[in-house]
Parts: C-alpha cells; sequence; structure tokens
C-alpha cells in the first residue's frame, strides 16, 4: 500500500527545509518506508480536491489506502505508531516520547512561529521596533528550559526519538536568526539531527524539488 504526501510545488522557503512536508519526508526515512509526493500550487491548495485532504488548505497530507491524515504530529505519531524506530518499545519512554512531542509542537514552537511573523511580516510596522525584542525574548525563555534540561545529553530521553524529529524541526527555524546560537547545547543538538542520514535525504528530496532537479540515487 503505497504512501503519498503533498508538498509545494514552489516552497516558500526555496527549499531550506521548514516547509512541513520535510518533518514528514524526515520521518518516513527514519522508518525506511518508500513514499510518493504530489506537488500542489498554492492555488490547488485552497481548490475542493485538496480541502477534501486537509480541511484548513494547507500541506503535508498524508494517504495510506483509504485513510487521510493532516497536521504533521499527528501524521508522525501514525508513522511511529505503524513502524519501529521513531518510539521506544519500552512503554514508559514511549509516552515520554510522545510528551516530547507534544512540547515541540506546543510549547516550543509557538513563539518561534510568532518571532517569525514579527520579522517577516510586520517589520514594516509602527510598533514592530518595540515589540521585537519582546517577541525575541518569549524564545529565549523557551530555549533557555530546553537548555537546561537537554544538558550535555544527545537527545532528549535517551535514544533519538520522534520528540527528537519534532523538536529539531522546530529549533530548525532559528538557525537564520542567531538566537539559537546562544545555547550551545541546543545548536550542537540540531547539527546532530541534521546530520542524521534519514533528515539528509529528506532535505535533498525537498530541495530537488525547488531546484527543479532530481535527487540523486
Amino acid at each position: 500500500m503505497s504512501i503519498i504526501i503533498t508538498a509545494f510545488e514552489r516552497s516558500p522557503d526555496g527549499g531550506a527545509g521548514l516547509a512541513r512536508d520535510t518533518r514528514v519526508r524526515w520521518a518516513l526515512e527514519e522508518v525506511g518506508q518508500p513514499y510518493e509526493v504530489r506537488l500542489v500550487s498554492f492555488r490547488a491548495m485552497k481548490e475542493p480536491a485538496h480541502l477534501a485532504l486537509h480541511p484548513f488548505g494547507q500541506i503535508p497530507t498524508y494517504e495510506e489506502g483509504d485513510l487521510a491524515l493532516f497536521e504533521t504530529g499527528a501524521v508522525i505519531f501514525h508513522i511511529a505508531e505503524r513502524h519501529a524506530g521513531l518510539l521506544p518499545e519500552n512503554a514508559n519512554a514511549r509516552a515520554r516520547a510522545i510528551t516530547w512531542m507534544f512540547a515541540a509542537l506546543n510549547t516550543v514552537e509557538p513563539p518561534i512561529l510568532e518571532l517569525a511573523t514579527a520579522r517577516l511580516l510586520e517589520s514594516d510596522k509602527p510598533w514592530s521596533k518595540q515589540r521585537l525584542p519582546l517577541v525575541e525574548n518569549r524564545v529565549r525563555d523557551r530555549l533557555k528550559q530546553l537548555s537546561a534540561r537537554l544538558g550535555g545529553a544527545d537527545w532528549l530521553d535517551g535514544g533519538f526519538s520522534a520528540g527528537d524529529l519534532l523538536m529539531a524541526s522546530v529549533l530548525l527555524r532559528l538557525k537564520s536568526s542567531g538566537i539559537l546560537d546562544e545555547y550551545p547545547n541546543l545548536a550542537a543538538y540540531v547539527a546532530r539531527s541534521e546530520a542524521r542520514p534519514a533528515y539528509k535525504r529528506a532535505f535533498a528530496a525537498q530541495l530537488a524539488i525547488n531546484a527543479g532537479k532530481a535527487p540523486a540515487d
């Protein structure tokens, strides 16, 4: 039964790996599952066929037989539940990994997205210069807490898990801001994640779409 995901026909980030289909690609690469990609334009994302898969008109979506999913957290949880490699076998460790998945999306990502909005969409507003430091400090508050918890460990809780995959994906959004470099252990954590062969394959596949060429085998 083939897996089909959707991705931007042309990603706003130009293939920098920030579009959320990269997260799903990465998860599928980690568990060794082949998949197909259906590219959609911004216009097509708002049309009935796509809205039937994703009611909010976004990407990615995930189709497997008669199952259709949206929201990367839910998709990655489904992949991790179905295939070995992203969730520990021990019940307590598994529960903790799932907790980190929620933490990445619900606690750490919101202020990071707020910062992206402030910098990209609100920089021309008269109140932007006053607001931006407040938003940046909200991000720093979260990173300080996460940095303290990670300490000198390689991963959040034992071995690499779906929790790390989502957390690293969220933190990747900060690479260009310089804020991540203020927390060396988090910067190293992201670098370890990017060095994983599965991530490299996912990144290359997403980049290839925007570069207009197929990734090398």
